[in-house]
């Protein structure tokens, strides 16, 4: 950690900019590990900014709170989800979809706060996508026994740019797959601030989390939340 100049003018202290000594940090203390051609997971790269990204989270849940969404053929998802930026993607006997407005308020998805965007490209430029331009963050809250089982990301119309995954809480165990539903997953660990990346040749591989274990996270208590973001529309 870097520490504050001592004073200036022999009176008032200076103190650089926290944030950036934070991420300096943050930078040194990330490790990326390939799982496939076009995909990457970055362990940390979110640890840093985290409680940023919790207070923002916070007030985009307080303005469209997470709900169990039903799939077309009528199951309950065990994972609560809802979303920010200019669409959200929704489940309901109409299918899958995006959409500008939220289904329970009648109103827009609350905007993507900076913080999120500034997370999302820059785990998306360790994983080698420049220029990542999400319109859509899907926001997961899993609990002790949520699970979210094995499918691909197909509902966006533009497959060029990848998809980013930030995880926040409680550990997970992330199951990423091949591009048949049939091809055995592996099994990463994801821990507070790491994310999985994956485009490319990658962007259409079947993934999943297997079924949260109970635990006590400091910042989420009994939570895990991911921030999934897209270039949807």
């Amino acid at each position: 950690m870097m520490r504050p100049e001592a004073t200036r003018g022999g009176s008032e202290p200076v103190v650089r900019d926290l944030f950036t000594a934070l991420e300096a940090v943050d930078r040194a203390a990330t490790e990326r590990m390939a799982l496939a051609p076009g995909a990457m997971l970055i362990r940390g790269v979110a640890a840093a900014r985290a409680g940023r990204l919790l207070a923002e989270l916070q007030r985009v849940l307080d303005a469209a709170p997470p709900r169990h969404m039903v799939t077309p053929g009528g199951f309950r998802m065990s994972v609560a989800m809802s979303n920010c930026g200019a669409v959200g993607w929704v489940s309901d006997a109409g299918g899958y979809r995006y959409d500008a407005i939220d289904p329970d308020s009648g109103r827009p998805w609350p905007p993507m706060p900076a913080s999120f965007l500034e997370s999302a490209q820059r785990a998306a430029v360790e994983a080698g996508y420049r220029g990542f331009a999400p319109d859509a963050c899907l926001i997961s809250r899993y609990e002790p026994g949520a699970r979210l089982t094995l499918h691909q990301d197909r509902d966006e119309e533009d497959f060029g740019q990848p998809i980013v995954s930030i995880s926040l809480g409680l550990p997970a165990l992330f199951l990423f797959g091949g591009l048949k539903r049939s091809e055995k997953a592996a099994r990463v660990p994801l821990g507070h601030g790491d994310a999985v990346v994956w485009g490319g040749p990658a962007r259409l591989r079947y993934h999943g989390v297997a079924a949260l274990a109970d635990g006590l996270h400091p910042l989420t208590g009994r939570f895990r939340f991911n921030l999934s973001f897209r270039r949807a529309v």
